[in-house]
């Protein structure tokens, strides 16, 4: 790698990012961290074959 990050981690870090973000502005939507965790969990199987 290098020392540069992948288009795959990128988006991991994205979205559990904008998921925890998002479950911390609004305590609605569930426990921040789980959020976050589900998130990034079911993009990283979905593009582990990729």
């Amino acid at each position: 790698m290098g020392g540069q990050m992948d288009q795959r981690t990128a988006l991991l870090l994205l979205a559990g990012g904008g998921s925890v973000y998002v479950a911390f502005e609004h305590p609605s939507f569930g426990t921040a961290l789980l959020v976050g965790v589900g998130v990034v969990t079911l993009l990283h199987l979905l593009l582990k074959d990729h």
